[in-house]
């Protein structure tokens, strides 16, 4: 189904809305509402696009990194999935720029024999549910990726799944999005919300109210520190910290070319030459210290798979923090409390999910419809997960 010329009604320029948070996912959002004829106005604490959004590998792998358990997941990834070729070749005429959008496929490799089971059971699961994917032999998959250690006994190829450049893709939503008239503040917290008669009405940044007719909570793992957020609408996020770093190629011959996956790592190698390595999966807060041992980890695990790599110059390492609810899943669309949307808890799916987040939050306010696929995904279903009192 194509949702992004779905429920994209005009309304008039009095409609006002706060977005508070200028990643993917609220950058994303205001480009539809102002694109729609609302005053759009997005609040963030540091600079557009440089939280999760900029730390992320831009990774487009809804059939690769489909698990048991998560089918309602799939049902959302999948969609979005499906929206990118269209939503880049909108996004990019919008703003003017490129956002690396690669349709390389993903493989999956394995490096030993025990690997190899745990693959094999994984591709069963995934065919099992009609997912494009196809098994490869070692032979097969080192024709793919030529670089790969001698004896990969066998692979999983998603042609499906793609990428795209993750940092070109925020600083191209922001262009849209400035291009349509939305109003960006940036280095501006907010500090609270304005509640009249208990609906939300705006939001304060120090002593200023700006007044809205709907707030977007998008502030990925900050979302739940919100001052005066009420108990109701608090969403169950949490930073999931990720330490990444990034190798450089030689362009002529690079030692990857389209996203691998290996136990333990994930490479990602952009057209400009760098190949991003992620990422540590780590409950430490907001620690925002790089560790020999996190760097270790991915360096050894990417050389366990590609160990040309131990050629590569390292470029950059840095840190981000995946907003992350209790269940892995984003939460999306009413909050319980009036007035007030929540686009967050995207996890390791928020660059994937951003064509769909944003038209979901936006059909949510224009018609006051849910976008069926959101509608697993809203705050209620931890609600109903509550113990009954008595």
């Amino acid at each position: 189904m194509d949702h992004a010329s779905e429920g994209r009604v005009t309304i008039a320029r009095s409609h006002s809305i706060a977005i508070i948070g200028a990643g993917v996912s609220g950058l994303g959002i205001g480009w539809r509402l102002a694109q729609a004829g609302c005053h759009v106005c997005v609040f963030d604490r540091g600079q557009a696009g440089r939280g999760a959004s900029w730390a992320a590998a831009g990774m487009l792998a809804a059939n690769a990194e489909a698990e048991p358990g998560e089918e309602a997941l799939l049902g959302l990834t999948l969609a979005s999935q499906k929206m990118w070729p269209g939503f880049t070749r909108e996004l990019e005429q919008a703003s003017g720029q490129d956002i690396g959008y690669l349709e390389s496929g993903t493989l999956v490799a394995a490096t030993n024999r025990d690997e190899l089971e745990q693959l094999r059971f994984t591709f069963e699961y995934q065919r099992g549910l009609g997912l494009a994917v196809e098994w490869l032999n070692g032979v097969e998959a080192r024709r793919r990726e030529p670089y790969l250690r001698s004896g990969i006994p066998g692979a999983i190829w998603a042609p499906t799944d793609h990428q795209v450049d993750n940092r070109k893709l925020a600083e191209a939503l922001k262009a849209a999005y400035l291009a349509a008239g939305g109003g960006l503040y940036e280095g501006c917290a907010v500090t609270g919300l304005d509640l009249t008669g208990g609906r939300v009405t705006g939001v304060q940044t120090g002593d200023k109210t700006h007044k809205a007719d709907s707030v977007v909570l998008a502030a990925g793992s900050w979302s739940r520190d919100l001052p005066g957020l009420p108990p109701l609408a608090l969403p169950p996020v949490r930073p999931v910290k990720g330490q990444m770093l990034s190798l450089r190629m030689n362009q002529a011959d690079p030692v990857v070319k389209g996203v691998l996956w290996a136990p333990k790592i994930y490479l990602v190698p952009r057209a400009d030459g760098r190949l991003i390595v992620g990422a540590t999966v780590e409950e430490k807060g907001y620690d925002p210290h790089l560790t020999a041992g996190g760097v270790l980890a991915l360096l050894d695990a990417a050389w366990r798979a590609i160990p040309a790599i131990e050629e590569l110059p390292i470029e950059e390492m840095w840190v981000g923090y995946r907003p992350t609810s209790r269940d892995d899943a984003p939460i999306l669309g009413t909050s319980g409390v009036d007035g007030l949307l929540v686009a967050t808890g995207h996890h390791r799916n928020g660059i994937l999910l951003a064509p769909i987040t944003a038209e979901a939050i936006a059909r949510e306010i224009l018609t006051g419809q849910p976008l069926p696929e959101a509608t697993p995904f809203t705050l209620e279903r931890f609600r109903q997960a509550l113990p009954a009192a008595g």
